[in-house]
């Protein structure tokens, strides 16, 4: 009862501290409340950070100990970890090779390893995008043509040869599509995402507020 009810009873008074907070001054008393509860937030966020790779840290070893599937990838992983967290946490001053500073065992793995592997990243997945927008944009309806089309012109626009080849018709097609396309229809579909996104995290946190929602709590 009391794992269940302390916890419930914590998210309930910091969800209301927080939402009256916005009908009330920093200097008030209620507002005190929320500048503190929004630094305990952000303190219970690094502790979370820590559990995570307390987390991964477990997970992996496990596999490697019991000589999984794929257990190689799972050593690297734990090798890459302790290897950028570690020399990143000792102070610069012991010697130049720790800390976050250039020249320093953490700066050279995140420039020469860790952003060209994240550049690779991105630039593969361009291609599954790639192939996920032809199966999209195939012209079978009304609405998937006009999709099509937008979606060509627009794509023209955004690299230079595209803009110089659009020049060459009348009608400035580029000031066309900023205007009526990006800051138009795209803007309002791009509103009307944020505010039922908006709504979602609304409904989700008076749930939680509530106790009605207890996942947190690993309960259904």
């Amino acid at each position: 009862m009391l794992k269940t009810t302390v916890p419930v009873g914590v998210a309930f008074l910091s969800g209301i501290a927080l939402m009256v907070s916005f009908f009330f001054r920093e200097n008030t008393f209620v507002g005190s409340i929320s500048q503190d509860l929004k630094i305990w937030l952000t303190i219970v966020g690094g502790f979370t950070l820590l559990l995570g790779v307390v987390s991964i840290t477990r997970v992996n070893w496990q596999a490697v100990k019991n000589r999984k599937e794929g257990w190689g990838y799972k050593l690297l992983t734990l090798v890459s970890i302790f290897a950028m967290a570690i020399p990143a946490i000792l102070p610069a001053s012991w010697s130049p090779l720790f800390g976050r500073n250039p020249g320093s065992i953490y700066h050279w793995l995140f420039t020469y390893l860790d952003s060209p592997m994240m550049a690779t990243m991105f630039a593969t997945l361009a291609f599954y995008i790639a192939s996920a927008a032809y199966r999209a944009f195939r012209a079978r309806t009304a609405e998937s043509t006009i999709l099509l089309l937008t979606a060509t012109v627009v794509m023209l626009w955004r690299v230079p040869m595209g803009e110089a080849f659009l020049n060459l018709f009348p009608g400035n097609i580029p000031e066309f599509l900023n205007t009526y396309v990006m800051n138009g229809a795209n803007l309002a579909v791009q509103r009307g995402i944020i505010i039922g996104a908006a709504l979602g995290a609304a409904s989700m946190s008076l749930r939680i507020i509530l106790g009605i929602e207890r996942t947190y709590m690993g309960k259904g």
